[in-house]
């Protein structure tokens, strides 16, 4: 079994809800994002249009960051996940300049929100994110595990995200003419969009 993530771009109004439940999820620090959403313009004028695109780490079959760790920090695990062990992370950056989503980040200060001196929320979620390691999204694996979903398809109040089997969600992915970005990158990303109607 392969899981996947659908995103339906026609539905995506760009609320930057899944961006703010991700934030709220895992209590990243100033300048980590593990979700946020890129506006695009497409189009040719008079009829041009705004494309919101939510942009997350595309889970890789085939990933360069993992290749690009040095010290074996990150890795796909059995379910398919690309995750990264801080204990063993030294911050190195190679990983993220591999990336070619831009999908991962070096927490670069232990400082919450407002300075040094933590929220009690921070104070739980700091301990995820040790500073001088890299973080990104990991599909909310610590949810899935326990029979859940991703706080980004919880929160989305469009129904733009699907989670699940690749088999299940192929015929949606093929009737829509789904893609994934930056195909050509040899990555094989497992998240799958499905365009604006102006692009199909």
């Amino acid at each position: 079994m392969s899981n996947c993530m659908v995103i339906d771009l026609k539905k995506c109004v760009g609320c930057h809800g899944c961006a703010t439940a991700c934030k709220a999820a895992h209590g990243t620090p100033r300048g980590v994002t593990r979700a946020h959403v890129r506006a695009e313009v497409t189009g040719t004028y008079p009829d041009v249009r705004r494309v919101h695109v939510p942009m997350l780490c595309m889970q890789c079959s085939n990933p360069a960051c993992v290749a690009a760790c040095p010290n074996e920090a990150t890795w796909k695990g059995e379910d398919g996940i690309v995750v990264i062990d801080k204990t063993k992370c030294i911050g190195c950056g190679l990983c993220v300049q591999a990336c070619p989503y831009e999908a991962r980040y070096v927490v670069s200060t232990a400082d919450g929100y407002f300075g040094a001196d933590l929220t009690e929320y921070e104070q739980i979620a700091a301990a995820g994110m040790p500073a001088g390691t890299t973080d990104k999204c990991n599909w909310c694996k610590e949810r899935l595990d326990k029979g859940g979903a991703q706080a980004c398809v919880t929160a989305c109040t469009a129904g733009a995200r699907i989670f699940g089997d690749y088999e299940e969600l192929k015929s949606l992915i093929e009737s829509r003419n789904g893609y994934q970005l930056m195909a050509d990158s040899g990555t094989e990303p497992n998240v799958w969009y499905l365009p604006d109607f102006v692009n199909e």
